[in-house]
């Protein structure tokens, strides 16, 4: 369902050809000096929080699944994070965390969970919607566990994340998943079908060690990969994060003239849920999905005027799942009536 955020100012837009379900907030200098998520200041104790977005649920083995969303807003004072099966709490992380580990569950059955916000002063925030898993049959007298990943290799993307990629396990039934960890700890996880992964949420200049394990449904986990070592940098500069293959072009309609923009998301993984789009250097414009946003390249179009001959610079970067803002895309300069 689409949702429409009001501020003082609304951008008057057209859908694209695949962007779809999309609610578009506007900031307009000298009258609005934020876009918000609702009528309290960023940062407010007493606002109650909102719902997770993002939200994806993967089976890690016949009696586990690992739900994981994205980081609420800067400033929106999240204390922790409440996950749900259906009506009952089934996990409590702190408010830097955005992922646990559901244990203790039925093999062949769907599950279905839902996320909550705690603010700073105990209120909970709205469910996220509601994500279905199904954990995998139980395969009797599976004591083989997998092969050990094969040539892990990694490298930073800016500051706050690393990119990771191994070879493919093999097992006697199958693999259900890999987890990934940092050092000794267990830090993300994802489907067997995957042999590539961005973590985000790191800290800039700090050295890791990551080594990744694969996972059968039966919980046999294999001998951990080699260690890959990485260093982020102290300060990055956030091209590896930012929208790709960025184009904009114009066209007219009844009169008015149309920006045209196109992009692939950044390689990161998680939901990217909501994009900024710089127009010039006064408006700024968000693009925030209310359901599952599209996969692969999207494309969107919005209202910039009447008059012809008018030059454009525009340009986008999206919302990391750890809550952070990516790199900006390449500038791109329109002049409508072209």
């Amino acid at each position: 369902m689409v949702r429409l955020v009001r501020t003082n100012a609304v951008l008057p837009s057209r859908e694209g050809g695949t962007v779809r379900r999309v609610a578009v907030v506007v900031c307009v200098p000298l009258l609005v000096t934020s876009c918000g998520w609702g009528g309290a200041a960023d940062g407010d104790s007493g606002r109650l929080p909102g719902a997770p977005t993002g939200v994806t649920a993967a089976a890690g083995s016949a009696t586990s699944v690992h739900v994981m969303w994205n980081a609420l807003p800067d400033g929106a004072a999240i204390h922790g994070y409440e996950v749900y099966r259906g009506t009952t709490k089934v996990g409590e992380v702190p408010g830097s965390e955005h992922m646990v580990d559901v244990t203790r569950l039925r093999p062949g059955t769907v599950y279905a969970f839902t996320v909550r916000a705690r603010g700073g002063d105990g209120s909970l925030g709205p469910r996220s919607r509601a994500v279905r898993a199904t954990t995998p049959a139980m395969v009797t007298a599976d004591r083989s566990a997998p092969t050990r990943p094969a040539r892990p290799a990694g490298r930073a993307v800016g500051s706050r994340a690393v990119q990771l990629s191994w070879g493919a396990s093999t097992d006697d039934r199958a693999v259900v998943s890999y987890d990934i960890w940092q050092g000794g700890a267990k830090i993300h996880s994802v489907g067997g079908n995957q042999t590539a992964t961005v973590v985000t949420g790191l800290r800039p200049g700090t050295r890791y060690v990551f080594t990744v394990r694969a996972r059968d449904a039966a919980d046999n986990l294999s001998p951990a990969s080699h260690a890959v070592r990485l260093t982020t940098p102290g300060s990055g500069d956030g091209r590896d994060t930012a929208p790709t293959a960025f184009t904009a072009r114009t066209h007219q309609e009844s009169g008015a003239c149309y920006l045209d923009l196109a992009w692939d998301p950044p390689p990161v993984d998680g939901v990217v849920t909501e994009y900024r789009i710089r127009l010039d250097s006064g408006t700024t414009t968000s693009l925030v999905w209310g359901g599952t946003p599209p996969k692969g390249r999207s494309t969107y179009s919005f209202y910039v005027g009447r008059d012809h001959g008018v030059v454009h610079h525009v340009r986008l970067r999206a919302r990391l799942p750890d809550g952070t803002w990516g790199g900006w895309s390449a500038d791109r300069t329109v002049t409508t009536g072209t």
